[in-house]
Order: C-alpha cells, then structure tokens, then sequence
C-alpha cells in the first residue's frame, strides 16, 4: 500500500480528528454553509481596464495577504456588493 505524504497542514487536521475536536454539524448548520458557499460561487468573468499603478498597489497588498490578486479582487467585489 502506497503511504500518502501529508502536509503539515494536512497532519494538524488529522491530528484534530483523532483527538474529537471536530464535532458533526446539525442540518441547519449545514443548509447555512452551502447557502454561504454558492453565494461564492464564481461562475462569470469579468474583464476590465485600470490604472497599472493601481494593479501593482493591489498585487502586492494581495501578495502580503498571501493570496493571488484575482482572488483578492473577487473578495473585495463581493464585500462592495453585499
């Protein structure tokens, strides 16, 4: 059998599951984080011009995040629109 190598990020989850420190969730609980993950849901493109200072500001204000910049767009948008 093949040994799988986990992160350590991986191990830590591991770790909690063996320990019971993760509990089940009722079924509102549940409804609740499916309905919060596809209001997420990105399904559209959108394709825009702006300012390159602009863009390099928010790449690396993304990159102190670490997070890609598209990704940090896509959060900011959604917190505007809400």
């Amino acid at each position: 059998m093949k040994r799988v190598k986990l992160t350590k990020k991986e191990k830590d989850i591991e770790n909690a599951l063996l320990q019971n420190e993760y509990v089940n969730l009722g079924k509102q609980e549940l409804s609740a984080i499916s309905k919060a993950l596809e209001r997420r849901k990105k399904d559209t493109v959108l394709n825009i011009r702006v300012n390159s200072q602009d863009l390099k500001s928010i790449k690396q204000k993304a990159k102190k995040l670490g997070v890609k910049y598209q990704t940090f767009l896509s959060e900011i948008i959604h917190k505007v629109a809400l």
